[in-house]
């Protein structure tokens, strides 16, 4: 049989690689040395070029099959490695078969618990991996894929400054379904608090556990990470049109358990709108670009985060998520922050930056909201931030010199 590749767009050196040679074979100068997890296959890096591949031997039908998923997860935008192709026709040189090859690409600058989870390991740090590998799995049902064989070793992790991804290595046993059953998802899951229980007590055993790390309660806390974020997900609420501040409400809840809100959806009826949120952990520096791409404003991270929960919130109370980003954007923009500051006295705008004002604005605007239990408005809420409370406030300008005060300038001429 001859050799052959069914591979996505790649790199054709890729049939240069030495096939006829089982993989646990293959000459070390054609190998790259990267951490990895554990694996029930042989899987080896190789570079060529400037791009670093992951060749695993399987079978032909499970390798074309996990192919087939991978595809389709990346078309579904779901946080998974990028399948490149698979190779079968492979013989030795006394032509025997070889299982067939899947190749798929390395994903930069990620790392697999066993390189992570160490006695050097602080346990918010820990707790920063469970949430991710929770809202991975949480992703995966949404999107109806059923994983069958959830883990750390099966997952890959990406860290940015103390921010976490999580993403699927392994779909070998995955299946992809309209929708899951709560019966599937409660498999899956207790397939998870297994495997993560047992792959703790091995980093136990081998004293590469931090001491305040609990293995089984460790399993048993991801668990209920997916179900609290599972719940805040999918659970209905109705509200009327008047009531923003509920939406205010629910992103808050999701920023307390730890995620950010990457989409904000909302349905329509006959009695209401229910409000569905899709969080996601992001990289550092993710809401100051994505920020910076839509309005151009140049904030601070935590300021970016609320400033694009608010859009968010705007969208969905206006009705207008199928229209363009970019143009609803600049509508919030012009209506929501730029009406915020031009409604800073002249004497009061050396008190903070205009992105701050703002924050501080939808912050007062939501204790007031949750003190009358009806959303009070933005502009009231800008009045009454600005003569209760921004004025009282030092001069920031004073001190930071005149950096805090162009911004504004250049605002108020816009």
């Amino acid at each position: 049989m001859p050799l052959q590749l069914l591979a996505a767009p790649s790199d054709p050196a890729l049939l240069d690689l030495p096939w006829q040679v089982p993989l646990e074979q293959w000459p070390a100068d054609q190998l790259v040395s990267l951490p990895r997890g554990i694996s029930r296959h042989v899987v080896r890096f190789v570079r060529l070029g400037s791009a670093v591949y992951a060749v695993k031997e399987v079978g032909e039908a499970l390798a074309r099959r996990e192919y087939g998923l991978l595809r389709q997860l990346e078309r579904r935008d779901i946080p998974s490695v990028e399948a490149v192709g698979v190779v079968t026709g492979r013989e030795d040189g006394h032509g025997d078969p070889l299982d067939s090859a899947l190749v798929t690409r390395h994903l930069q600058f990620s790392l697999p618990y066993r390189a992570l989870f160490s006695s050097t390991l602080r346990p918010d740090t820990a707790r920063r991996l469970l949430d991710a590998l929770a809202a991975l799995l949480v992703r995966l049902h949404t999107a109806g894929f059923y994983w069958g064989d959830c883990s750390f070793s099966n997952t890959l992790f990406r860290r940015d400054a103390g921010a976490f991804a999580a993403y699927l290595v392994d779909a070998e046993t995955g299946e992809l379904q309209p929708a899951l059953s709560d019966g599937q998802r409660a498999y899956d899951l207790d397939l998870a608090r297994t495997n993560i229980a047992g792959e703790l007590l091995d980093l136990e055993a081998g004293g590469l556990l931090h001491e305040s790390i609990e293995p089984v309660a460790t399993s048993d806390e991801v668990v209920q990470r997916y179900q609290d974020l599972w719940d805040e997900l999918l659970g209905a609420e109705t509200f009327d049109t008047g009531e923003r501040f509920r939406i205010d409400n629910r992103i808050r809840r999701l920023n307390e358990l730890g995620f950010d809100v990457a989409e904000l959806t909302i349905v329509t009826d006959i009695d209401g709108r229910t409000v569905q949120l899709e969080p996601k952990v992001v990289d550092a520096g993710h809401h100051t670009r994505r920020l910076l791409r839509l309005t151009g404003l140049d904030v601070e991270e935590n300021q970016a985060r609320r400033l694009l929960n608010d859009l968010d919130a705007y969208k969905a109370a206006n009705d207008v998520q199928g229209e363009d980003e970019e143009i609803v954007a600049h509508r919030w923009l012009v209506e929501v922050f730029e009406a915020v500051v031009r409604a800073i006295p002249k004497d009061l705008r050396g008190k903070l930056e205009p992105a701050e004002v703002f924050h501080e604005v939808l912050e007062h605007r939501w204790f007031l909201s949750e003190r009358e239990g009806r959303d009070v408005g933005l502009m009231p809420a800008a009045e009454s931030y600005l003569s209760t409370v921004l004025t009282h406030k030092p001069d920031e300008a004073a001190v930071l010199g005149s950096r805090i005060g162009t911004p504004t300038e250049e605002l108020e001429e816009l």
